[in-house]
């Protein structure tokens, strides 16, 4: 497509007297991984809400394709062609892993199941898919939420936290994983604390700093970002 993908203008968010996005403004091209970095309570899992339809911006405007989205519920943004996962993970887990991804996808029968295995293969969990999800590992959990995502083939994936607590033969499925499907075309704005993960990952990074944007740019531009610096370790 021509133009952006996303386009985040000047949102704002408030919960009573805090603002937890304060005018903030993005813009993501197709087919690139962006990382969205700042301390703890920056608002970064806030404006993942705004855009997922989670929470409804107090002001400014979120366009998907060119469309405005700010107004619609979250299941039509899912739609739309938008998929997320959470900082917590929201499997079923009385569910078996194959029936997780069956769940929430568009088709029926044996070409949705055909569909469902072939993405449990993509990060390696084929040979549990008749394992109930609860009685998976944690980096196993995050790794079927990831592909629970992708049955409906979202064009923008929304990532909070993929790393966290996850092992690192398990993180290395996933990584693959985000760079195969970049290489398919789709676009995926992380949110993660691992400095390593997303300074490997990304190819341009937003920091958000008490819900403002207060830099953008390649990994290595922020890495010696001054302004960068001082919201991760200026503060006593």
């Amino acid at each position: 497509m021509d133009g952006p993908i996303l386009e985040v203008t000047q949102v704002t968010k408030r919960f009573g007297g805090v603002t937890a996005v304060n005018h903030c403004s993005l813009s993501l091209t197709p087919g690139r991984i962006y990382g969205l970095i700042g301390p703890n309570g920056s608002g970064k899992t806030t404006l993942f809400n705004c855009v997922t339809g989670l929470a409804a911006p107090d002001a400014g405007l979120i366009r998907f394709k060119g469309e405005r989205i700010d107004h619609l519920p979250p299941y039509l943004i899912a739609r739309r062609g938008i998929g997320r996962t959470f900082q917590v993970i929201r499997v079923f887990p009385e569910l078996t892993a194959l029936e997780n991804l069956l769940v929430v996808s568009r088709g029926d029968g044996e070409a949705a199941r055909r569909r469902a295995m072939e993405l449990l293969t993509f990060v390696k969990l084929d040979r549990l898919h008749r394992e109930y999800a609860g009685n998976l590992s944690y980096g196993q959990q995050k790794l079927l939420e990831f592909v629970r995502v992708l049955v409906r083939e979202p064009e923008l994936i929304l990532l909070d936290e993929p790393a966290a607590g996850v092992n690192r033969t398990l993180l290395n499925d996933l990584l693959a994983a985000i760079r195969d499907l970049r290489a398919q075309g789709r676009t995926i704005l992380i949110v993660e604390h691992d400095m390593k993960v997303i300074m490997g990952l990304s190819e341009q990074i937003f920091v958000l700093d008490y819900g403002e944007k207060i830099a953008e740019g390649p990994p290595e531009v922020i890495q010696a970002d001054a302004r960068v610096i001082e919201a991760y370790f200026g503060r006593g």
